[in-house]
């Protein structure tokens, strides 16, 4: 572990570059994948394209090893399972510090600023679950940064969900009655300690959960079902959603508190409405906003807001509870390239892709043209429990592609996943490999990584038509 001098040393220059850039956008980077890349790779992509601020959701080892030296802004995470055993354990506290923060820092770390004392910690769905835990770890976290002279520099945050506050209105916006006790202790905590709230909207989910929701009040095209509120005008729903939490801030006394919105973004497939064009349009939107330096009615004129796009990657592991398009937010596709052009306003023009990135050969597994459709259930389950085939519900990319396609895309997707073995696609004598590409229109078959990319990886592969041999010298074509 560094020196606490060479640590101390280290954060004083960091501390005063930061001061530079300490508004701006950032990516949320979730690991929750079948396959990933590697993070130098990663950390490469994050560099070209000038993101310098990065939110986890935990502190995973391999990522915070390949962020160091990178001089990126970090976030790391405690989950909400651990929060129990912090909030009851100085002992426990002490060694998630040690081993998670004071580790990565000193010369040549990782820039680690915030630690994320839950995620969504007080959302409805949990009835309660995590609520005693918040306070209690953060004065367990806060002595434990204290002890490595860590306290005045890495911030201690709880990010919590739009559903914490709630109102009719953004200026009636007010915490949940059941959280208003607690939101007062959290938020002069970090007050006091001058850290932001930080907060997840998502416009989206207002336009998935309400059928009744006007579709394009959740951009920033302009609306004619603008929300008037004495004589503030809201004509986009991030806003409205902001300002009911500044004035449920106003509420407990704390208007004025610094807010960051740790995730916000549009996902691409998996549901009716999330596609590429709409995740297009809504985060350009929204940099262009962020980046007007308008602000918004209840603080107007703010300077640009920290805002964390989610997300950097689609995560094809993520449950699916609450809808399939939760594995379709990355703003990459799995190998690390762009899926729509995007500026994130750093100077650096649209996305630029991963290079070097190295591909399994080109071939596929897909169903045979005589497949008994009767016995394919079965295999189909075993599938996609193993692959992710969300993008062939209703509502995805891949919904409209016939039974035998789905079929196909399933097969595929578990071949890949295991490497391109060739038992894998066998599904009792149901599939077979192919050379020619299967995909259609927007479903895109997928094509493995190789292990110098990652150790097992997917591509979503353009249309091509690769000729190549099998080991046993039969070329099988798709009819």
């Amino acid at each position: 572990m560094p020196k606490p001098n060479s640590i101390m040393a280290v954060l004083a220059i960091w501390s005063l570059s930061a001061t530079v850039a300490e508004s701006g956008i950032g990516v949320n980077w979730g690991t929750v994948s079948l396959h990933k890349l590697s993070p130098s790779t990663v950390v490469d992509l994050l560099r070209e394209n000038k993101i310098g601020k990065v939110k986890m959701f935990d502190a995973d080892p391999d990522v915070l090893k390949g962020l160091m030296g990178s001089g990126i802004q970090v976030m790391v995470g405690v989950p909400n399972e651990m929060l129990g055993l912090i909030s009851s354990s100085t002992g426990a506290s002490d060694l998630w510090v040690q081993k998670n923060v004071s580790a990565y820092l000193g010369k040549g770390g990782a820039n680690i600023r915030y630690v994320a004392v839950g995620n969504e910690p007080f959302l409805s769905s949990y009835s309660g679950q995590f609520q005693s835990y918040v306070i209690p770890a953060l004065m367990n976290l806060q002595q434990s940064l204290a002890k490595a002279n860590l306290a005045g520099y890495v911030k201690l945050v709880v990010p919590c969900n739009a559903d914490a506050y709630e109102s009719s209105l953004p200026s009636q916006g007010a915490f949940r009655p059941e959280l208003t006790d607690i939101m007062t202790q959290i938020v002069s905590f970090l007050n006091s300690n001058g850290s932001p709230f930080v907060v997840n909207i998502y416009p989206f989910l207002s336009l998935y959960g309400n059928s009744d929701f006007p579709q394009e009040y959740a951009f920033f095209e302009g609306t004619s079902h603008s929300v008037t509120d004495g004589s503030n005008v809201y004509y986009n729903a991030f806003d409205g959603n902001f300002d009911t939490l500044v004035a449920a801030l106003s509420k407990i006394g704390y208007g004025q508190m610094p807010i960051v919105v740790g995730e916000v973004g549009w996902p691409t497939d998996g549901a009716v409405g999330a596609n590429l064009t709409a995740a297009r349009v809504f985060n350009q939107g929204l940099i262009n906003h962020i980046l007007s330096n308008k602000g918004t009615p209840l603080r107007p004129g703010d300077p640009p807001m920290d805002i964390y796009l989610f997300s950097f990657f689609d995560e094809g592991a993520k449950s699916i509870l609450p809808g399939n398009f939760e594995r379709h937010w990355g703003m990459f596709s799995f190998d690390g390239q762009a899926k729509y052009p995007l500026d994130l306003g750093l100077g650096n023009g649209r996305l630029k892709n991963a290079k070097d990135v190295q591909y399994l050969p080109p071939r596929w597994c897909v169903a045979k043209p005589s497949t008994d459709l009767s016995a394919v259930v079965n295999h189909l389950r075993i599938a996609c429990s193993a692959a992710d085939c969300t993008t062939l519900n209703y509502g995805g990319s891949c919904n409209a592609i016939g039974v035998k396609g789905n079929i196909s895309y399933a097969f595929n997707s578990y071949y890949q996943l295991q490497k391109q073995d060739s038992k894998s696609c066998n599904f009792d004598g149901l599939g077979m490999i192919t050379f020619l590409d299967p995909s259609i229109g927007e479903c895109r078959f997928v094509v493995g990584l190789t292990d110098s990319s990652s150790s097992s990886f997917i591509k979503h592969s353009g249309w091509f038509i690769a000729w190549l041999w099998m080991s046993w010298g039969v070329c099988i074509f798709v009819l």
